[in-house]
């Protein structure tokens, strides 16, 4: 399995660079005893309560992208404390990657607090998606009962015989900005009929159709 390590001190005193240099050193023993190969070592001196810190967004980044499934700190202070912390852990855990630190010899086991809030936190993204899906919903459902009518407006869309489609379809941001729809809503819509495209991207290029610079 490959590991990050993740070591950080609170202060920037001379001091602290010993107990930097003895995570790192415990956390290779760590991942020695569990056989994982470290792929990078993060170290960093900041606040536990900060999110901003340079350290975590690298490790983030390495999560992300696949290049490891597990991360090895001292204890889980060292991540990050108070609402930092439970931040870090969601996303962490989100992306499949295990918690291994010193204090547990072994894999982070979360206090009953923890793993309620962890939930809690679930339960509210999974109805945010719920919201989201059925914002698109109504968006297109009042595009149809407004006149719009996507089988024969993007009735070439993926066919590789047909016209191909504009990547933004001004004309479709024009019909439906005046059929009543706000710009989020066409944004919506349009994303439910699988272009990819932002309320901003909307509004901008309706003002490029208003001031005669994109043609439809």
């Amino acid at each position: 399995m490959k590991a990050i390590i993740y070591c950080r001190v609170s202060t920037e005193k001379a001091s602290q660079e010993t107990s930097l240099l003895r995570q790192e050193e415990e956390l290779r023993e760590l991942a020695a005893r569990l056989d994982f190969e470290v792929v990078e070592v993060i170290k960093e001196q900041a606040s536990g309560y900060e999110l901003d810190r340079d350290g975590i967004f690298r490790m983030l980044e390495l999560v992300r992208n696949k290049q490891a499934t597990a991360l090895l700190v001292q204890d889980e202070t060292r991540l990050g404390r108070g609402n930092a912390k439970i931040a870090l852990f969601h996303v962490i855990l989100k992306e499949g990657v295990r918690i291994y630190s010193l204090s547990h010899s072994g894999e982070i086991e979360l206090s009953d607090s923890d793993s309620m809030v962890l939930n809690i936190i679930s339960i509210v993204e999974e109805y945010q998606r719920k919201l989201h899906n059925l914002k698109i919903k109504r968006g297109m459902l009042r595009a149809v009962e407004n006149g719009y009518k996507p089988q024969k407006n993007l009735a070439n869309r993926g066919n590789i015989g047909g016209r191909e489609r504009k990547e933004v379809p001004v004309a479709e941001i024009v019909r439906l900005r005046e059929n009543g729809l706000t710009f989020e809503e066409v944004a919506a819509t349009l994303r439910g009929f699988g272009y990819k495209i932002s309320k901003a991207t909307v509004h901008r290029r309706y003002l490029e159709y208003q001031n005669g610079q994109e043609d439809v």
